[in-house]
């Protein structure tokens, strides 16, 4: 029998699950640990616009200007060197934005561009990621959580449109699984499984990613697509002698919906979340999507609860993931380690999707279809 101490136990539950927030942050630029405004801070960073008459020329919406008020390394060396007064070292509260209302429009473009460019970040180069990192700093400076509404802002569809990490780490289930993790190593094992956990099912397509936004519940959607045929060496076609070589156009289909309950809802339209089931949704796989609908789940609840009954050190994780900037349209969430997720809102709609109209024939459906029209 094998006796794993506590910090093993952690590190498998992470491992088995995987798959309040940091106050500090590297700052992409200079690589010093700032507060961001995500957590109260004042905006330390100016920028203006070209109609006001001191229009910022290094500032084409690509990163914080450079003539920015004052430099994170600097400020980092003189809080270091006991410099700063303790009402500019003390953790400040919401004051006036320093991003005019007219820049919002510049930031957000560029930053959907980018997320275009980029594939929503999986292929983001660093510097591109950091440029991205930049653009969200600044967004995140102007926010104020007194003018916004959680129940006029935040409930709805909000669609994943960019992330600094794997795109599936905006789902509960992997919240929870990091929360499951002590800050340090065992986060860094953490960082590293879900890494390779991507590479390996880097044959499979993400589609599109969401969450919808309740007032009690948050439900992701993650939505995915892999060939069942990826490559045939060699197949007679029953006309004209000819070969074919080469994947068919069959795809597995499906949506792994994991749903938490909102627990708490804070001042900065943060939440804390309880996490509950993982289910796959509108599998198009036949003979197994009916049972996959409606019997097979993971009660990732109920096995968190066995553990805390049957372990004194264990308790059901509850991530905080956190709201640094909210709009009527656009979203910016970090979880505990500071991760961005970029989301732009879709409809006003509280309501899953219902994936009960996905046909369970690998596509072919489809494929027929597509015959039909082209050649018939």
């Amino acid at each position: 029998m094998v006796f794993l101490d506590n910090a093993h136990l952690r590190a498998v539950v992470c491992m088995a699950l995987a798959a309040p927030g940091l106050g500090l942050m590297l700052s992409p630029r200079s690589g010093a640990l700032v507060r961001p405004a995500s957590f109260g801070a004042r905006s330390r960073v100016a920028i203006h616009s070209e109609s006001d008459g001191r229009g910022v020329s290094s500032f084409d919406g690509g990163g914080v200007p450079s003539d920015s008020s004052t430099d994170d390394a600097e400020l980092a060396a003189a809080a270091a060197a006991g410099e700063l007064s303790s009402e500019e070292t003390a953790p400040p509260s919401w004051g006036p934005s320093t991003v005019l209302p007219s820049d919002l429009p510049v930031l957000k473009t560029k930053l959907l561009a980018m997320a275009a460019a980029t594939a929503r970040g999986e292929a983001a180069s660093p510097s591109e990621k950091d440029e991205v990192r930049d653009l969200v700093f600044a967004l995140e400076s102007a926010m104020d959580p007194a003018a916004a509404s959680y129940e006029r802002d935040m409930l709805g569809t909000w669609e994943l449109v960019f992330s600094d990490t794997q795109l599936f780490r905006s789902s509960p289930f992997f919240m929870a699984g990091r929360a499951v993790c002590k800050d340090g190593q065992e986060a860094d094992q953490y960082d590293w499984f879900c890494d390779q956990h991507r590479a390996a099912l880097s044959m499979s397509q993400i589609k599109r990613v969401r969450q919808v936004v309740s007032e009690t519940q948050l439900v992701s959607e993650f939505e995915v697509s892999a060939g069942t045929v990826p490559f045939i060496e060699s197949v007679p076609i029953p006309f004209g002698g000819i070969k074919y070589s080469g994947g068919l156009p069959l795809a597995i289909t499906g949506a792994i919906v994991s749903s938490a309950d909102i627990v708490e809802k804070m001042d900065d339209m943060s939440i804390k979340l309880l996490m509950d089931t993982v289910e796959i949704k509108g599998s198009n796989i036949p003979g197994l999507r009916n049972l996959l609908d409606t019997v097979v789940r993971l009660e990732s609840r109920a096995l968190g609860n066995a553990l805390e009954q049957n372990i004194d050190s264990y308790e059901n994780p509850t991530p905080i993931f956190r709201t640094s900037y909210l709009d009527s349209d656009t979203r910016v969430s970090r979880d505990q380690d500071g991760k961005i997720f970029v989301y732009s809102k879709t409809s006003s709609s509280m309501v899953p999707t219902d994936y009960s109209d996905t046909a369970a024939d690998f596509g072919l459906g489809d494929i027929v279809s597509g015959l039909t029209r082209a050649f018939l």
